[in-house]
C-alpha cells in the first residue's frame, strides 16, 4: 500500500502533515490569515480541523516568537487527543500529554510513532519522525547560516557546525524533509538545502524559513534539478502539496 501525506504550508515554518493516521503540526505561530477566512487554505489551524482529526501530535522546534506561539495549549480544549512535542527551551505546564526533548533523545511508543530529537545550529531542536511508514524531518533552525555579516571564521564555523550535525542524521533515512531556504542569506540561500539533499538524499525537500517570499522556492526547486530530490514549489500561504512515497 502506498504511503502518502498531505502537507499544507502554515507560515514561514509552520506545516501542517496529514498521514493516514495522525496529523502532524509543526512550529505554528501565525494565527491570523493574510486574507480571507480561517481555514487552513489560508494557513489557519481551525478549531474544525483540531476536534475532527485523531492523533494530533504538535511540535515545537524552539521559542523564537517565530516558531513558537502558547495559542497551541488551548487546543487542547478542543480535543484532548493532543499530544505536544516541545524542546527544552519552550516553557510550558507540566502535562500528561506534553514531552519536553533534548538534543538526541527518543520518543519510542510501539507500532505508533517514533520521534528523535537532533540538535540545531540557532536554538532548540529539529526531529526525526517516523509514522505511519513515512520518515519525516523537520530542520526547526538547523541551517547551514552563512551570514555575510559574520567573518570568515564565523562562516566557516558555521559550516563546519552544520555538517557535522548533518553527518549526525545520516544514521536514518530520510522520505520528506522540510528544510530552511532563507532569503536573506542572499546567494547563500540554498547552501544548507543542497547539501542536506546531497547527504541525506530525501525525496522530496519541503522549503520553510522564508517568510513570504514565495519566490525563492521555485529558485531552490531549480538548484536542485540535477539531484534525485524533488523541491516543493510554494506559491502562497495555505499551499497544498501531496506526497506519495516511491
Amino acid at each position: 500500500m502506498a504511503k502518502e501525506a498531505t502537507i499544507y504550508h502554515l507560515y514561514h515554518s509552520g506545516v501542517a502533515i496529514k498521514t493516514a493516521d495522525h496529523f502532524l503540526i509543526f512550529d505554528y505561530y501565525n494565527d491570523t490569515p493574510n486574507k480571507g477566512n480561517r481555514n487552513i487554505v489560508n494557513g489557519v489551524i481551525t478549531n474544525d480541523i483540531l476536534k475532527r482529526e485523531d492523533n494530533i501530535i504538535v511540535f515545537v522546534t524552539h521559542n523564537h516568537h517565530d516558531h513558537f506561539n502558547p495559542i497551541i495549549f488551548d487546543w487542547e480544549k478542543l480535543n484532548s487527543d493532543i499530544t505536544y512535542i516541545l524542546s527544552d527551551d519552550v516553557e510550558a505546564e507540566e502535562e500528561d500529554n506534553r514531552y519536553t526533548m533534548t538534543k538526541y533523545q527518543e520518543i519510542n511508543w510501539e507500532n505508533d510513532i517514533y520521534i528523535k530529537a537532533y540538535g540545531s545550529t540557532d536554538q532548540g531542536l529539529s526531529y526525526y519522525v517516523e509514522v505511519d511508514g513515512l520518515k519525516i524531518f523537520h530542520a526547526g533552525d538547523l541551517s547551514w547560516w552563512d551570514w555575510k555579516r559574520f567573518s570568515e571564521e564565523e562562516r566557516k564555523t558555521e559550516e563546519e557546525d552544520y555538517k557535522e550535525e548533518i553527518e549526525k542524521l545520516t544514521e536514518k533515512e530520510v522520505d520528506l524533509a522540510f528544510v530552511p531556504v532563507d532569503p536573506r542569506l542572499e546567494e547563500s540561500y540554498y547552501l544548507g538545502g543542497r547539501y542536506f539533499a546531497e547527504t541525506i538524499k530525501p525525496q522530496m525537500i519541503v522549503p520553510i524559513h522564508f517568510t513570504h517570499k514565495y519566490d525563492i522556492t521555485k529558485k531552490f526547486a531549480q538548484e536542485l534539478k540535477d539531484l534525485q530530490v524533488d523541491g516543493a514549489i510554494i506559491e502562497r500561504r495555505g499551499e497544498k502539496i501531496k506526497f506519495r512515497k516511491y
